[in-house]
Formats: C-alpha cells, sequence, structure tokens
C-alpha cells in the first residue's frame, strides 16, 4: 500500500534503543531515512550499550555520518543540505543546539525516560531499579530550540513495567521498542505538523549522575535491596562491586531473595551453594551468582570462590556511611578511594 505521505529523516542514535526505531523507519512506506548519524568506533567504545547503526542503514544504501559531536558545524551543515522534514534522536546523550534543532521543517523528536518523579536528570532506569520502581515512562518529546531548559513538550507516552529480575538492558529493550511503537504510530501526524502537544512540569526530584565509583555494595540493607542494586548495574554498565581486603570484587548477579532466606552477618561469605556464594545481608543473604576479578569477565560465583582467596567465614569490607549516602545520590563525593 502507498503512503499518503513521505517525510525525509535524519537519524541520530549510538545506543542500544535506538536500533528499533531505526529498523522500523527503514521498512516504513512513509519515512525516507535520508542520513543516520552515530557514534565513531572510539565515541562507541566509550558509550555503555553502544550498537552497530552501521549495518543495517548500509543495508538499505543510508548515507552514514559518524561523529561523537552532532553539533559540530560540518555535521550541521550536512543536516541542513539533506533539508529534512524530522530529526530523529535516540539513544543520543549529547543535547543538541538550537543550530541544528532549528533546522528540519517539522523539529527534532526525541525521547525521554523517567521516574514519575523526575522529569529531568541522569540513568533514570538505574536509578528506577535501585529504588525499586515496578515502572517507568518513556516519553515522545519535541526537543525545541527555545525551550531552553524547560521541559520539552510532550508528544506520546507509554509506561514501560520493570519485573524484579530485570535489568538495565532488558528495561531499555522494552523501552526501545515502546520508542518505536510510537514514533510509527504517530509519524503521519509528526510530518504534517499536526500531532497534538502538552507542556510537561518539571518533575520534583532531578536525579544525579552515576559514576562507576558508586557501584559500591552496602551489605548492610535488606537482601531485596541488594538484589536491585546489583541489577540495576549489571552489564551493559560498569557493574555494582565490593571490597575484600582492600581488592575490588564485581558481583554481576544475584537470585531474586525470597522468604526465609538463610540469616548470616551482613557481608560475610556463609556458604556455597549449586549455584553460587551465600553472603549475609541486614535480616538475611543473597545467593551471589556471577562474580569477577575487577576488569575481567562475568564467571560462575563458584568459580571464582573456588579461586582460594575466601574462605568461608570472612566478610567483605564494610562502607563507610559517607560513601553508602553518595552512592545514593545523597551528598557530596566524600572523596575516598574505593578499590
Amino acid at each position: 500500500m502507498r503512503a499518503l505521505y513521505r517525510s525525509r529523516i535524519v537519524f541520530i542514535g549510538a545506543v542500544h534503543e535506538a536500533l528499533p526505531a531505526l529498523t522500523e523507519l527503514l521498512t516504513c512506506p512513509g519515512a525516507e531515512v535520508v542520513l543516520v548519524l552515530t557514534a565513531t568506533p572510539g565515541g562507541a567504545a566509550a558509550r555503555s550499550g553502544a550498537v552497530d547503526l552501521v549495518t543495517p542503514a548500509c543495508r538499505e544504501g543510508v548515507l552514514v555520518l559518524l561523529s561523537d559531536d552532532a553539533n559540530a558545524p560540518a555535521v550541521v551543515r550536512a543536516i541542513r543540505a539533506l533539508a529534512p522534514d524530522l530529526v530523529v534522536v535516540i539513544g543520543w546523550n549529547q543535547p543538541l543546539r538550537p543550530e541544528l534543532l532549528s533546522i528540519p521543517l517539522r523539529g527534532c523528536v526525541g525521547f525521554q525516560v523517567s521516574l514519575p518523579s523526575a522529569e529531568r536528570g541522569h540513568a533514570p532506569v538505574n536509578w528506577a531499579i535501585l529504588r525499586g520502581e515496578t515502572a517507568i515512562d518513556n516519553t515522545m518529546i519535541m526537543l525545541d530550540p527555545r525551550a531552553g531548559a524547560a521541559p520539552s513538550d510532550g508528544l506520546a507516552q507509554r509506561p514501560v513495567p520493570i519485573g524484579p529480575r530485570d535489568t538495565c538492558a532488558t528495561v531499555y529493550r522494552q523501552v526501545g521498542q515502546a520508542s518505536a511503537e510510537m514514533l510509527i504510530e504517530h509519524l503521519p501526524e509528526l510530518v504534517r505538523g499536526t500531532i497534538p502537544r502538552w507542556q510537561r512540569p518539571a518533575g520534583s526530584d532531578v536525579l544525579p549522575r552515576r559514576t562507576p565509583e558508586m557501584g559500591v555494595i552496602n551489605w548492610d540493607q535488606p537482601p531485596r535491596a541488594v538484589h536491585d542494586w546489583v541489577r540495576a548495574l549489571t552489564v551493559p554498565y560498569p557493574g555494582a562491586f565490593t571490597l575484600l581486603n582492600g581488592r575490588r570484587v564485581m558481583v554481576w548477579a544475584t537470585e531474586l531473595p525470597g522468604l526465609g532466606e538463610p540469616f548470616a552477618p551482613a557481608g560475610q561469605i556463609a556458604g556455597l551453594e549449586p549455584n553460587g556464594i551465600r553472603v549475609g545481608t541486614r535480616g538475611g543473604s543473597v545467593l551471589v551468582t556471577r562474580m569477577s576479578e575487577a576488569g575481567r569477565p562475568p564467571e560462575h560465583a563458584r568459580r571464582w570462590y573456588r579461586r582460594g582467596r575466601s574462605p568461608l567465614g570472612s566478610s567483605f569490607d564494610p562502607v563507610p556511611e559517607d560513601v553508602v549516602r553518595w552512592s545514593h545520590g545523597e551528598g557530596r563525593n566524600p572523596a575516598v578511594v574505593v578499590g
């Protein structure tokens, strides 16, 4: 069936949630993707969750531009020369300047994942899992060159559920699919300039930026909180970690705690089980299933244990209270070197 509209689209993205939308656009009868802007190999290596957008674009004969700066004058000139109707931005963590945002006839469309209480901030999916949230909002927004620091207008929104075993990777797969569905569903309205907008209120909470050093595990918290901490920071992110006699040890996965978990002192390596090692927490314990030495890939926790560096009954190092508060986004960096 022939589309009743045809839109020249520039697509900008670099990480995993961008791929579903690009895949849909490349086969959508109403879309003509004229350029895909994505990260350089070096830029991709520095991003968590980078994805290959070059292969699907080239397969469809679409021009690809590699750059880590979408606001670079040469990039802006290249996009302006293509006279796009629409620019779609998904999985690109650099704010776009007015020079670029003002180019397309029908504007620049982006997507923002947020907690209901926090429309702004960094690492929303990480923070949502860390806080035990069961859903997060994915909003299609219009990136207005005149908006400045004000919230962008909303165009469409879908909730994304978060299950107790989800990680950032699994949640972002759902986020990417929801973004693709919203984009394709509303593409005719976007192209015609008739899509309704609503003004989004500023959230009451601003999510702080996370750094790898904030991943230190505080074992002196309930089992479910430890489980949420680990799954929020695992692959493709740098990972949660603990210290054993000052040495950093990565913790990549735990089993979802149930009722009646064995009790052990917080941080104590309390037992060896078929699926991993049992570590004490406040009021219970968790079963750690995937671990590694720092800088090494994840491996089965029993294999890590058998290296002989952690006899039963030994304990991971406690975390200073000021470091715990900082790792939860409260207070300033205590400037403590951890591992």
